[in-house]
């Protein structure tokens, strides 16, 4: 006999759909309120102002403005810095 009987594929042969982690928007971009700008798992990176930081960790903008990131306490923040207000005189 010069072949083998059907076996299963293998056991360990599946892979898990990936999450899409990373940095959506990023520094010097525009971001309007509640536009994501990080998904992660944990506080690889902390909200600073501007942020807010939902229970999977998702960090996203309540305000308008530009994306900054930078590092405080040897911590990664993002933080978006509010638009100025360019408002059209009403006479």
């Amino acid at each position: 006999m010069a072949h083998v009987k059907a076996g299963g594929t293998a056991a360990g042969n599946k892979d898990s759909v990936s999450k899409r982690l990373g940095v959506k928007i990023y520094g010097g971009q525009m971001a309007k309120p509640g536009s994501i700008i990080i998904r992660q798992k944990g506080t690889k990176v902390h909200p600073g102002t501007g942020v807010r930081m939902g229970r999977d960790y998702t960090i996203y903008s309540v305000v308008k403005g530009l994306v900054n990131f930078t590092q405080k306490l040897g911590k990664k923040v993002v933080s978006v810095v509010p638009a100025k207000q360019t408002t059209a005189p009403t006479h």
